[in-house]
């Protein structure tokens, strides 16, 4: 059931860093395989964790799955089977979800006691908005992939034979594109959600001028002039 123990969470991280430090590595596929994504947390770990053994714990959990977030590459979730707790907060650490027609997803920690604690009162409020990511918390309900893509959850549902080729085709595509520009794209929308307009703008024009000193954007609009929109080839 994939369920993400602490040395799940670590390796999690450390493939994460990797990812983003390799130039070879130019989009990401997060995937759990044909039967389930992430069930969510090894509970029977969590019991044996008082309130101290969390407090020292809590940063790393968080860390583990924010490093995830700030891959600076175009990430893909490709979800079948459940996807709860952490696994859901996996998903949303993606850029991109797409979900196998019998997935399942829900943040069902308040049925424990708990709230999620990887994310996902932030991620989840953010990506749906206050009231649907409450909806969730408060209930701890399960949602099926049609509902899930209804509140954008997820952003595509095929079936589940198709999740895993249909993210890889996702995330080759984008890998071809211009590797500066996606990354100035992602932390411009990214960062600029958690601050207010003017600093996201300020954020945005750095990027935009910045771009111009790269070779990419040189291929690009030499490509644009000469062959028209959509034919650059990029390095």
């Amino acid at each position: 059931m994939n369920a993400l123990d602490i040395a799940t969470q670590d390796r999690l991280k450390e493939l994460a860093e990797e990812a983003a430090r390799r130039e070879d590595v130019r989009a990401v596929v997060v995937y759990g395989g044909e039967k389930v994504f992430a069930a969510g947390a090894d509970i029977k770990e969590m019991q044996a964790m008082d309130h101290t053994a969390m407090v020292l714990r809590a940063r790393a959990l968080q860390d583990s799955f924010t490093a995830v977030a700030r891959i600076p590459k175009p990430v893909v979730a490709a979800v079948t089977g459940y996807a709860l707790g952490g696994g859901c907060e996996l998903a949303l650490c993606a850029d991109f979800r797409i979900a196998a027609e019998n997935a399942k997803l829900g943040q069902p920690e308040i049925l424990l006691g708990l709230i999620p604690g990887a994310g996902g009162t932030q991620r989840l409020a953010r990506l749906v908005g206050p009231s649907k990511a409450k909806d969730l918390i408060f209930t701890g309900r399960m949602v099926k992939a049609d509902e899930a893509r209804e509140i954008g959850l997820v952003d595509r549902v095929v079936p589940a034979d198709e999740v895993y080729a249909q993210a890889h085709a996702w995330a080759a595509k984008l890998a071809q594109g211009p590797a500066l520009a996606l990354r100035a794209a992602k932390e411009s929308i990214d960062v600029g959600l958690e601050t207010d307009i003017d600093t996201g703008l300020a954020i945005e024009r750095n990027w935009f001028a910045g771009l111009f000193a790269t070779e990419d954007r040189e291929r690009g609009m030499r490509s644009f002039v000469e062959e028209g929109p959509g034919k650059a080839k990029f390095l």
